[in-house]
């Protein structure tokens, strides 16, 4: 049997600009080991990566609760980078909420490249996150007094945070450990 059998995980992208080397990744060790993976944007229409990369998520952010496949809250939510995050993901009013809720609830949130700025607008980051060497990202973690981490993934409790692309096996198997019954 699988680890993440029966387990469900929302990954919010931005609606284009993602990063394919941090998405396909990510879903394919998470799918690898039986987890439900549920892919929304701002949007839901058809995505266009960093390197053309077409997609169509499973649906709209704000739609995360009236998913066909799921219903209620998911064992993980994670924030996906690409240059496209901060204009779509930074500010959108839905994911803090379906974050902090979650977080609240016990499950797992998580962050990866430019994603991790949402966790830190959200309030969710402590001390310190893993998170690429960008400028706009450590405005970010200074306005949270978050430090940056030379590690490739951090993990404080249920709040996983990635470098972005260079680190997305590890911050996979990071979610796979924490969601993997003990």
């Amino acid at each position: 049997m699988s680890q993440l059998t029966g387990k469900h995980i929302l990954i919010a992208i931005p609606k284009n600009q993602f990063d394919e080397n941090e998405l396909i990744p990510l879903q394919d060790m998470l799918k690898k080991e039986g987890a439900h993976v549920l892919t929304l944007s701002k949007n839901g229409q058809e995505a266009v990566g960093m390197q053309k990369t077409r997609i169509t998520p499973d649906g709209r952010i704000i739609d995360w609760n009236i998913q066909p496949t799921h219903h209620g809250k998911y064992d993980a939510v994670v924030v996906l980078g690409g240059k496209g995050a901060p204009k779509s993901l930074w500010d959108d009013p839905i994911l803090p909420q379906i974050l902090t809720d979650h977080f609240r609830a016990d499950k797992v949130v998580a962050g990866i490249g430019l994603g991790v700025a949402v966790l830190a607008r959200a309030g969710l980051l402590q001390a310190e996150a893993s998170a690429p060497e960008d400028e706009k990202v450590l405005e970010e973690l200074n306005q949270v007094s978050v430090d940056r981490s030379d590690e490739p993934v951090t993990q404080m409790e249920k709040v996983i945070t990635g470098k972005g692309a260079i680190s997305v096996s590890e911050f996979a198997s990071a979610l796979i450990d924490y969601l993997s019954p003990q």
